[in-house]
């Protein structure tokens, strides 16, 4: 199944359900009003399938050439270059050298070499007990290491520095990743699979670190795929996509003396 393939499926996805952690309005209005990919999603989107699947790259993104378009042939000569590539993502030679040196990166990092060796871009379906929902996820790597199967997930990061890596788990809902994605793979193999992430800078060195996570972690991020699995069926349910819910007193040493 091709990653459009599976977009296209019948389920709700992690990316998506983590929306709706804001507020339900939130993520009814994002469900409404799909973004445009930025070329910052485009490029981590290139780089996992570089260093992923790199035999079937180019038939989901092109590199484009270096052009000028400032003259009127450059301009034909892209013109032509993008509605020939009209079905693929086109990304800049300069981000394609860019994600080179990041794959060379992860060559020799040894575990993570090892933990992204294995079964890549696999897609799950499956329909939750408790609310009868259906749900999805596609991981990056399902491989074995040292012993233990794990589902392996590949970041790329402003920093993995200590704590800051660990920052990006809370504000983009790493955690829960790990919680449904281990709970989407149970429920098709009835395995329990342990989870780890590598992560990657964005920018030279493009540094690269590993985080396995334990047992305790990921059943935190399951309680949290609970929690908003059942607000997601509650809310299908009742047709109330609300907002912020109850009042709250801001604490006066928020108010400065100019602000009112």
């Amino acid at each position: 199944m091709t990653n459009k393939e599976y977009r296209e499926a019948e389920g709700i996805s992690r990316s998506e359900l983590f929306k709706i952690s804001k507020s339900p309005l939130h993520f009814r209005y994002a469900m409404d009003n799909p973004a445009e990919p930025t070329p910052s999603l485009i490029f981590g989107q290139a780089a996992h399938k570089f260093i992923l699947e790199p035999d079937s790259f180019k038939e989901e993104f092109a590199v484009l050439p270096q052009i000028d378009r400032r003259t009127k042939a450059g301009k034909e000569a892209y013109a032509e270059f993008v509605m020939t590539n009209a079905d693929k993502e086109i990304i800049s030679m300069d981000d394609m050298e860019k994600i080179v040196d990041m794959s060379r990166q992860i060559d020799a990092n040894p575990t993570a070499k090892a933990l992204l060796t294995g079964k890549t871009e696999q897609s799950f379906f499956w329909t939750d007990e408790d609310t009868g929902e259906k749900c999805k996820c596609r991981t990056d790597c399902i491989t074995e290491y040292e012993g233990q199967k794990y589902i392996v997930d590949y970041k790329t990061t402003d920093s993995c520095e200590d704590g800051h890596f660990e920052r990006s788990c809370r504000k983009y809902g790493y955690q829960f990743q790990a919680g449904m994605y281990t709970e989407g793979v149970f429920q098709n193999t009835f395995e329990d699979y342990g989870f780890a992430f590598v992560a990657q800078e964005k920018t030279a060195p493009y540094a690269v670190r590993v985080y396995f996570c334990d047992q305790d972690y990921v059943m935190q991020g399951y309680d949290q795929f609970r929690e908003y699995i059942g607000i997601y069926h509650d809310c299908k349910t009742t047709g109330n996509w609300y907002g912020y819910e109850g009042a709250m007193d801001l604490p006066t040493d928020l108010i400065g003396e100019g602000d009112f």
